[in-house]
């Protein structure tokens, strides 16, 4: 018996996906995730998602579709957390390739699930972009999950849309997305983030790890990303909600233009269009920021000389915590030293790591 997850926008969603396998269906059998190769800058610095010939040691699972496996590697500069993923989980990890348009999705679904005949086919989205209606201020990244829900629906094969932890992406605000929010699944609790709870030292997924934070208990405001963006951390944040697929595709504007696409750059028009932008024209353009950037040296002392007024003007907001992503941009450090960052912190203050994320303590007395 095979269950196939679909990772609805890559990146945290298949690290979800797993944790989502293990509260839902238990361990007697294992998934097949079906995600992008879409990693942020840190890990890839090539902007877009990544396509099979980005990498060697992949294996075909059917005609159109190919699984990372743990020995996979991404063609330099590429990079891409599939293969690590796939070494620390017992899933198979098969690769989305979007860069035939929904076309293409939609071919290797089909062939996907001919191959498999699975068991169930779920639609994992992590913090609940994928209905977004396209002109919302606060939507940054539409299109990867746009063309997933519009492959999904073109399936002739029964696909249950979930969205798990509502408003956690930063992306939008939970009582935006409530009226289409069906009902609760599963609330994720504490021994299901014991899932995936080590992958998250690691993997740079903020949505993911406030969603697991959250099921661990974690209450309060988070900020992430580099523009510090304030995220509500609930009892509603660990839930689970299925949503009717057609509802999904009625309220989705750039999910419907992009259902005839047949090319990868033909969505991104459709995204300019409809939503003002391309999430990969920003990545673009950050690569090419990051390039001319001269990112400070991690010495402990300005660390913590830095920390201690940034954490009070934090609680001045109201923040309880916080991720490594944004206090490695906050201090501005590179990406790349996040890890060392984060080591740092814990081994000195262990007492505020509020795994996986930062706990921004009170003030004392």
């Amino acid at each position: 018996m095979t269950r196939l997850i679909v990772a609805a926008g890559g990146g945290g969603d298949a690290v979800a996906a797993a944790m989502l396998h293990a509260a839902l269906y238990g361990d007697e059998d294992q998934a097949v995730i079906l995600t992008y190769s879409w990693d942020r800058l840190l890990i890839d610095p090539l902007p877009g998602p990544r396509c099979p010939a980005d990498f060697t040691g992949l294996e075909h699972l059917t005609p159109a579709v190919w699984t990372v496996p743990a020995q996979a590697r991404p063609i330099g500069p590429a990079g891409s957390t599939l293969p690590r993923l796939a070494a620390e989980f017992p899933h198979t990890f098969a690769l989305l390739d979007p860069y035939q348009g929904t076309q293409g999705l939609t071919h290797q679904l089909e062939d996907l699930v001919s191959h498999l005949e699975p068991e169930s086919i779920d639609l994992l989205d992590v913090g609940g972009d994928i209905l977004a209606r396209g002109d919302e201020p606060t939507l940054k990244s539409p299109l990867a999950d746009a063309l997933t829900l519009a492959a999904c629906c073109q399936v002739n094969a029964p696909v249950r849309l979930l969205v798990a932890g509502p408003g956690l992406d930063g992306e939008l605000p939970p009582e935006d997305i409530s009226d289409v929010l069906g009902p609760v699944v599963h609330t994720f609790t504490a021994s299901d983030a014991d899932a995936i709870s080590a992958v998250l030292e690691w993997h740079p997924s903020e949505a993911t790890a406030l969603l697991t934070a959250t099921a661990r208990g974690a209450r309060g405001t988070c900020e992430i990303r580099d523009a510090g963006l304030p995220v509500p951390l609930t009892a509603d944040s660990p839930t689970v909600h299925e949503v009717d697929l057609d509802d999904a595709v009625c309220r989705n504007q750039l999910a419907r233009a992009v259902m005839a696409t047949s090319s990868l750059d033909e969505a991104e028009a459709h995204s300019r269009e409809i939503c003002g932008y391309s999430e990969i024209d920003y990545e673009r353009n950050k690569a090419l920021w990051l390039k001319e950037q001269q990112p400070a040296k991690l010495e402990p002392a300005a660390v913590w000389a830095q920390l201690d007024p940034f954490e009070s003007e934090a609680r001045a907001r109201g923040v309880t915590h916080t991720t490594f992503r944004r206090l490695t941009e906050a201090l501005n450090l590179s990406g790349s030293q996040r890890n060392d960052l984060r080591q740092l912190l814990i081994s000195r203050r262990p007492e505020q790591y509020d795994a996986p994320l930062w706990h921004i303590q009170m003030q004392p007395e």
